[in-house]
């Protein structure tokens, strides 16, 4: 895994299949160390993101499953875990790894 410095913050880099992913959980905790990525996913602007981000690059996306989610974004009583939100919809855009 390769690192990056952005705003004095070291950030992890993955690659998967030729294609760079970064720690999203890295970048949180620069951010707010007691803000997590299921809070993250709580956002609307955040779902609505993930959505366009799946319709340019995933083929095999579940719209439907993700309507649903999507439609629950922002409500208090919401919250989705990255293995939920990606076994639900077949995302791509996502990976849940143990101890990150």
């Amino acid at each position: 895994m390769a690192k990056i410095t952005v705003q004095n913050t070291e950030i992890t880099v993955s690659n998967v299949n030729g294609e760079d992913y970064i720690c999203i959980t890295d970048m949180l905790k620069a951010k707010d160390s007691d803000f997590f990525v299921t809070d993250w996913l709580r956002n609307r602007n955040t779902m609505e993101f993930l959505g366009v981000w799946e319709s340019v690059y995933n083929p095999n996306f579940n719209y439907g499953e993700f309507a649903t989610i999507r439609n629950q974004s922002g409500l208090n009583s919401f919250k989705i875990s990255v293995k939920e939100f990606v076994a639900r919809t077949g995302a791509i855009s996502l990976q849940a790894k143990a101890g990150r």
